[in-house]
């Protein structure tokens, strides 16, 4: 695998409606603890929409996976605000372009004291512009049925939501990604 420098262009800062500020920012192989953190702190409701089963912390493989990547094929932002001197990761969003070139599944979760605010659409709508800028055609998603938020919020950012052949419980939710020049 070839390795492809951090990109640092996509560090961003921005306010939140209730002035928090928070950074968004490519996740570093060095956020492996946060991360760690981040997802055990996770309710189990949170979770289980997540991953899709009763994961209680990521395995070492797991982790590694997840904070070390190849910025060129995939892409992983974390949202990140200062709290008593230190990071705290109180969201993450991830795509993972798939063999053909063309197309990508994208997940994301928030901390559960901070749903509700913005952090989600955000994030989604940064992966998309970077997903777009790197001339991938399509994003897709696979939620739980019982999602209703993640899905209403998709439906909102244009995803088409569908059944997905074979299990009622999940959805896809898939967006046609229209070609741009640079970011958003």
């Amino acid at each position: 695998m070839a390795i492809h420098p951090y990109p640092t262009e996509l560090v961003a800062k921005w306010e939140l409606s209730d002035g928090t500020v928070v950074e968004t920012r490519p996740i570093r192989p060095e956020d492996a603890e946060m991360e760690q953190h981040f997802v055990r702190s996770l309710s189990e409701s949170s979770r289980y929409f997540r991953f899709m089963n009763s994961v209680r912390e990521l395995s070492p493989a797991m982790l590694m996976r997840f904070t070390q990547i190849d910025y060129d094929r995939e892409m992983a932002f974390v949202a990140v605000r200062r709290e008593q001197g230190r990071d705290e990761e109180i969201g993450v969003a991830r795509y993972v372009t798939n063999p053909d070139g063309k197309t990508c599944e994208f997940a994301v979760v928030i901390a559960d004291a901070w749903q509700g605010k913005g952090l989600g659409r955000r994030m989604i709508e940064i992966l998309i512009a970077v997903a777009r800028s790197r001339g991938l055609e399509t994003m897709v998603g696979y939620v739980l049925a019982a999602n209703q938020p993640m899905l209403a919020l998709c439906g909102k950012l244009g995803f088409l939501i569908s059944d997905r052949a074979g299990d009622a419980q999940v959805k896809n939710a898939t967006l046609r990604l229209e070609p741009t020049r640079g970011l958003a």
